[in-house]
Order: structure tokens, then C-alpha cells, then sequence
């Protein structure tokens, strides 16, 4: 389990705590926060732990671990932890590009991965997928809408399919302009409607990157084309995405909004059991509504088409540039709608190529962030309305 104290990952540990009897974790990594690993570790006596932030593996206190797990460090840890015999499935979960080194190794080595960290593929998805097809592992999704898209796909190919269509809850702005948007805070911001989820992500589905950077996603997961792929708001957030395939059906997956249920599905693919995860109340669902995006108001979402259309090195320079203005955005250093704004200029003034290395797409990720330290932001905040 990478990234197990993020949301994905606490929701991955429930659904072993529910099910002991078909699934065991046998390593846990986290970033920094080391006591609330070692908890875990006291929880499911993994045969390994990893911290990757070697500061904090240096403080953390052996102590609180137990005997049964070996505490390793960074990268060389994680690569040792997916490798080992005993892995059968590796859930990636870091949020970011920083990702892409845990999901890198677990392919290498033949695992089968159940991906939650959609950057992987933005920023490097014709090798990602190059890779597991190379070393015969699998990448299995784990967003709920690409569950959802992988679901209704089973027993078909992208040559079945006329166009996928992924939804969006809108977030905390939808309905708002451009004008209400300027000097939007972090505090408004973070407040998602129907979602509980890490910052970064709670600000992409704000702004709706992160459905950008899901259309990247499909098109890595299922060989689709920018023009196979859609994007509708639905603030409910009950029906996960939509498959409409030639002869003109169209099938779609509805579950609450509960990260439990796509994880599930990886884990035990392709078994269905009883699990932790919450039921639709047929009783209480009285509507489901649905709207086009306002492409003007949220421009990132423009961007995710973009780069699936152009490809090359255009992912992961605009991963990295939104991943450094959210952040800033976190700060107070830059105004909310800066986040589109930024990405979009770091795009269009990067030296594009078609088929970039790892190596090219790693340095064009570090020229992106220190692009995105440089921009100035355009409006100042205000408090946030009650």
C-alpha cells in the first residue's frame, strides 16, 4: 500500500479490515508521518514499512513498530517492498508525480498495480503502459470514475465503444462565474459538497483539473481518443461515468460516493463479494441531475483534451505546473483562478517533444515547478463568506 495514510489508502486498510479472510497487507508506505504508520503497522503486522521522507525515518522511533516489520527508507525501500515475493498487488496511492517512482518499480517487477495515482499515466503514459505490457503486469483502475468505465467495459474493446463519458460533482463552485471566482480562498475552496479527500485533490476538483487530468487518465487506461471522451457535471455524484458504445447503448455504474467500492474491485478483481461499502437507498434517491461544464469558467478542464490530442511531453509538464500552483494556491501566493491561468502558459511555452524519455519528462517536471515559482498573482484574497 503506497500512500497509506492518505484518504485512498485508510480507505484500503478498511476494506482488509473487512475482508481478512482475502486480503493481507503485507507493506505499508507513507511519506513523513511516521507515528501514524507505525499505528498501522501495530494494526496488520505488514512484513514491511517504508517511510520515503528519510528526515522522518531518521526521528521515527523504532519502538512503535513491531518486531514483525522491517522499517526501510526512500525509493530503494519502496522498490524492494513491490518486488518482494510475498506482493501480489501494490495499491498506488501517493498523490502527484511523486507517484510515478513507487507505480514505476511495481510494473517492473510484474505486479499487478491498482492505480488511484491518475499522475502516473498524465505524466508518463505511453511508457507506463508500455512497461506492464513488457513485464506482463497489469494496471487495474481504482478512480471511481474509471471503475466505473472499466466495469462496464468488461467483455469489450475500444473499438466497441463510441465515447466515454466521465462526470464531475461540479465542486464547491459550481454554477459560479468568472467574476465570483477572483478571489476565492483555500478555506472555500477545500469545502467539497459531496467528497472527502486530500487538499490537492479537493482544489483539482475545484477547479476541475482533476477531470482533466482523468480524461488523460482514460486515454492511457482504455486506448481511447481525445474525441471518444466527454465530460459531464453531475452533482450527485451517484452515477460514476457512462460507456455509450456503437449500436448506440449506453451503460452506466451507480454507487454512493464512497472510494471503498472501486478499491474493492481492484483488490479481488474479478471477484465480487460483501464488503465495507455503503448501498444506494433506492427509497431516498428521488433525482439525478445532469450539465455540460462551463469551459469558460473552469478553463483547466479545456487542457486535459489538449494534452490527450497532443501527447508527448505536454503531461507532464502540465501535471507538474498545476501540482506547483496548487500549492502556491494553498500558500495564499496565488489567486484561485491563477491555477488554470498558469498551467496554461507553462504549456504553451515549454519545448515540446513527441516521444520524450523518462529521464526528458523528469526534467521538463522540474523546469514546469520552477516556472510556476516565478508567476505573480493577480488578485488578492479575501475572507471567506460564512
Amino acid at each position: 500500500m503506497l500512500g497509506s495514510t492518505g484518504s485512498v489508502g485508510t480507505s484500503t486498510l478498511d476494506v482488509v479490515r473487512h475482508l481478512p479472510e482475502r486480503l493481507e497487507i503485507t507493506g505499508l508506505a507513507a511519506h513523513s508521518k511516521w507515528e501514524q504508520l507505525a499505528d498501522q503497522c501495530r494494526a496488520f503486522k505488514p512484513r514491511f514499512a517504508v517511510l520515503c521522507d528519510p528526515v522522518a525515518f531518521k526521528q521515527a522511533d523504532r519502538k512503535f513498530f513491531p518486531k514483525e516489520t522491517e522499517l526501510l527508507c526512500g525509493e530503494a525501500g519502496v522498490a524492494r517492498m513491490v518486488a518482494d515475493a510475498g506482493t501480489d498487488v501494490v495499491v498506488s496511492a501517493v498523490v502527484g508525480a511523486a507517484g510515478l517512482a513507487g507505480t514505476w518499480a511495481a510494473l517492473e517487477a510484474g505486479k499487478t498495480v491498482a492505480l488511484a495515482n491518475k499522475e502516473t499515466l498524465v505524466v508518463a503514459g505511453p511508457l507506463v503502459t508500455e512497461l506492464a505490457a513488457a513485464r506482463g503486469a497489469k494496471l487495474l483502475p481504482v478512480d471511481s470514475e474509471h471503475s466505473a468505465i472499466f466495469q462496464a467495459l468488461t467483455g469489450h474493446t475500444a473499438s466497441d465503444v463510441t465515447r466515454v463519458v466521465l462526470t464531475a460533482s461540479g465542486g464547491p463552485f459550481r454554477g459560479k462565474r468568472v467574476a465570483e471566482l477572483e478571489a476565492v480562498t483555500p478555506e472555500q475552496a477545500l469545502k467539497h459538497p459531496t467528497w472527502q479527500m486530500g487538499p490537492k485533490i479537493t482544489i483539482d476538483s475545484a477547479t476541475l483539473m482533476n477531470k482533466a487530468l482523468e480524461v488523460i487518465e482514460a486515454r492511457w487506461l482504455f486506448g481511447l481518443t481525445a474525441e471518444q471522451i466527454d465530460v459531464i457535471v453531475h452533482p450527485e455524484s451517484i452515477v460514476h461515468s457512462f460507456v455509450e458504445f456503437v449500436d448506440g447503448s449506453v451503460l452506466a455504474q451507480l454507487s454512493p460516493p464512497d472510494m471503498k467500492l472501486p478499491i474493492q474491485l481492484a483488490l479481488l478483481h474479478p471477484d465480487r463479494v460483501s464488503g465495507p461499502t455503503k448501498r444506494l437507498d433506492w427509497q431516498k434517491l428521488s433525482a439525478l441531475n445532469f450539465e455540460q461544464p462551463d469551459r469558460e469558467t473552469f478553463a483547466a478542464l479545456d487542457l486535459g483534451f489538449e494534452v490527450v490530442k497532443r501527447g508527448g511531453t505536454c503531461g507532464a509538464v502540465l501535471n507538474a505546473a498545476n501540482e506547483a500552483a496548487v500549492g502556491r494556491f494553498l500558500h495564499g501566493e496565488l489567486a484561485f483562478l491563477d491555477i488554470a491561468r498558469c498551467c496554461r502558459a507553462v504549456l504553451n511555452s515549454h519545448d515540446y517533444e513527441t516521444r520524450p524519455t523518462l529521464e526528458r519528462l523528469l526534467a521538463l517536471d522540474a523546469w514546469a515547478r520552477q516556472e510556476v515559482a516565478r508567476w505573480t498573482r493577480t488578485r488578492t484574497p479575501v475572507a471567506p463568506t460564512p
